[in-house]
């Protein structure tokens, strides 16, 4: 039997994003979210609220980075989404992250975090807290690569559990995308 949880978000599972731009004085900043996804080849959407200071820096820059927290700066990942930047002008060197500006927009990327989306602002609605990006270059660092493709095993992201606020780790591969279900064909 099914029981219902009425309309929530909730949604497995939950990437840990953690959103890089520029202060007006060109500090980095960075916060964590968890409300965001791939929307169309070259897109990205996330909800972020208006009062936090990353929306207000992506609003000037027009530009912003997604990196993928993972369990190896868990803590550092926590503490960026803890944090606000609102009120604490250095949290991004207190989270001991170092920033190395990207040569494709206006935005930090996080030096100890491998895996990164270099994004535009496409646009943002303050009603619907909705980012949209335009992807314009993903970058990981060698060494999360196996044969010169991503390995997500090496990458080890956090995925945020929304019931229980947790963070997990992905497991082994299971099965081929694409090709498994052939069988019922």
């Amino acid at each position: 039997m099914r029981k219902d949880f009425g309309a929530k978000a909730i949604l497995f599972p939950m990437p840990v994003l953690i959103i890089g731009t520029y202060n007006e004085d060109g500090t980095p900043n960075a916060m964590n979210a968890a409300w965001g996804g791939i929307a169309d080849d070259t897109k990205i959407s996330i909800c972020l609220s208006p009062s936090h200071k990353t929306v207000a820096n992506l609003k000037n820059k027009k530009a912003f980075t997604v990196q993928v927290a993972d369990v190896k700066h868990l803590a550092a990942c926590d503490y960026v989404g803890i944090a606000s930047g609102n009120k604490t002008a250095d949290k991004f060197a207190k989270a001991g992250f170092h920033a190395t500006k990207s040569s494709k927009v206006d935005a930090p990327l996080i030096d100890e975090l491998p895996f990164a989306l270099e994004c535009e602002v496409i646009s943002y609605d303050d009603a619907t807290c909705r980012l949209l990006g335009e992807i314009v270059n993903v970058t990981a660092d060698e060494s999360v690569l196996t044969d010169g493709k991503i390995d997500i095993a090496k990458l080890n992201p956090l995925v945020f559990n929304p019931v229980a606020h947790t963070y997990h780790t992905i497991g082994a591969a299971v099965g081929n995308a694409f090709s498994d279900g052939k069988i019922l064909m």
